[in-house]
C-alpha cells in the first residue's frame, strides 16, 4: 500500500477532531499515524525558559 499524508485544518469548533477521530476508526493502528499540532508544541511557560 502506497503512504499517504493527510493534513487537517480549519478553525476553532469546525470538526478537526471529529474527522480525525472517524479517519482513525476507519483505519488500523498499525496503519495509521496522527501527530497533532497540539503534541508538539511547549507550552509557553517552557518556551520562555529556553
Amino acid at each position: 500500500m502506497k503512504p499517504y499524508i493527510i493534513g487537517v485544518s480549519g478553525g476553532s469548533g469546525a470538526g478537526k477532531t471529529s474527522f480525525t477521530e472517524r479517519l482513525r476508526a476507519t483505519f488500523l493502528e498499525r496503519e495509521l499515524c496522527i501527530i497533532s499540532q497540539d503534541d508538539y508544541y511547549l507550552p509557553i511557560q517552557e518556551q520562555s525558559k529556553r
